[in-house]
């Protein structure tokens, strides 16, 4: 009998194809600190310049950084205003290897006219001491920020506040966004511009590249009246919908990150409303189409959604991304908290898996290799646990 090699090869092929696409996932949790105050925020980046990445927390007062592979936590900044921190920002923008930091803090989302703060921090020549905070000029409610790069290629600091001036109820004046560009000379005045100022209440945004013409980052904005795309040109930010996305003043967004397969954007997934109950993916209704109008719940049982991340957690390259999903029962004691992972099981269907049962009051939460095995380990912060834990990704 003679075997039909190709026909065996693409079988085996499918096959295989079939098997990454439902990897069962194997995890190692690892508590690198077990006696935080709340966890406002994480960000993940090389810190001390040796190769590895390093994970930084925005607690309550104090602002640390854990060094990669020890998890040593140093402490960087503390006291920086009267109110809690609440947000951070790292990233190596100046190209030596090393992490430029910023902090929000100021933190009173009941005070709209003069609550908010926002540092950037500057380092030392030991990087695990106290850093010297600089104050930039800031908007009330600072809530959320991150690095981003402009149009022009000059990296910035995106900070978004979770209400507009003087706002109430999520009424009245629009969220100012802002861009602080990063100026020249470390005695320069840092510049900023209005990227997004008609929003009332925003809570979380992501920054991707490439999803239109343009190669600098770009923004998924998520808040009161749903999700919006906003891209800079000649300077100035410009607003869209993507088609079929949710822009529901009624419904909301709290969290907002984009999946990709491959290297192309394949899915929005979304936490709705704020602090909600539902997580949902968008997609193409059909390939090539240019909107995402396909809307899919995942899960409606979150208590108090609050920590999103997609990345593909298999290691391998044209695998659609997964979704991680943590929520923290801030205001329901007694209910179980933790961590979900969603697969796409090739048939559109999205099969979850129990990463952290009751162990994890998620804040925040981030995808990075930390040991750099080619595969993204889950970071996680939690509020009520007052713990950090990474969650080494062991799968096959």
């Amino acid at each position: 009998m003679k075997l039909c090699l190709p026909s065996i090869t693409s079988a085996c092929l499918g096959l295989f194809a079939a098997q990454l696409q439902s990897a069962e996932f194997k995890f190692k949790s690892v508590t690198i600190d077990s006696s935080i105050s709340i966890g406002y925020g994480l960000a993940v980046s090389d810190v001390d310049g040796d190769g590895k990445k390093d994970i930084l927390l925005a607690d309550k007062q104090q602002i640390v950084w854990y060094q990669n592979p020890s998890w040593q936590k140093h402490v960087i900044a503390e006291n920086l205003t009267p109110q809690d921190n609440v947000c951070i920002a790292a990233a190596d923008i100046n190209g030596d290897g090393r992490a430029e930091v910023a902090v929000g803090a100021g933190w009173n989302p009941g005070d709209t006219v003069n609550s908010g703060a926002v540092f950037y921090l500057r380092a030392g020549a030991d990087r695990t001491q106290k850093w010297t905070p600089v104050k930039l000029h800031h908007e009330p409610t600072v809530h959320r920020m991150r690095w981003a790069r402009g149009a022009s290629g000059q990296w910035g600091l995106l900070v978004v506040p979770l209400h507009g001036r003087g706002n109430k109820n999520g009424q009245g004046e629009g969220v100012k966004s802002l861009f602080y560009a990063v100026p020249k000379s470390e005695g320069e005045e840092w510049k900023t511009s209005v990227v997004e100022e008609t929003m009332h209440m925003t809570h979380n945004f992501e920054l991707m590249a490439g999803v239109t013409e343009t190669t600098a980052h770009e923004i998924l904005l998520g808040g009161k009246e749903g999700i919006f795309l906003l891209t800079e040109k000649e300077g100035k930010w410009q607003q869209r919908g993507m088609a079929g996305i949710n822009q529901n003043p009624q419904l909301g967004v709290g969290e907002v990150r984009a999946g990709r397969k491959g290297k192309d954007l394949d899915f929005i997934a979304a936490i709705e409303p704020m602090h909600g109950t539902n997580l949902v993916v968008y997609t193409r209704p059909s390939k090539g189409s240019p909107d995402f109008s396909s809307r899919k719940l995942l899960d409606d049982t979150l208590v108090d959604g609050h920590a999103l991340a997609c990345g593909n957690l298999t290691g391998t390259a044209s695998a659609r991304d997964q979704i991680v999903v943590g929520w923290r029962a801030m205001n329901k004691p007694g209910t179980r908290v933790g961590i979900k992972i969603f697969q796409d099981q090739g048939d559109g269907n999205w099969k979850p898996t129990l990463l952290d049962d009751n162990e994890m009051a998620c804040e925040d939460l981030m995808l990075a290799d930390l040991n750099e095995d080619g595969k993204m380990d889950v970071v996680a912060a939690g509020r009520a646990t007052k713990n950090v834990k990474i969650y080494l990704n062991e799968t096959p």
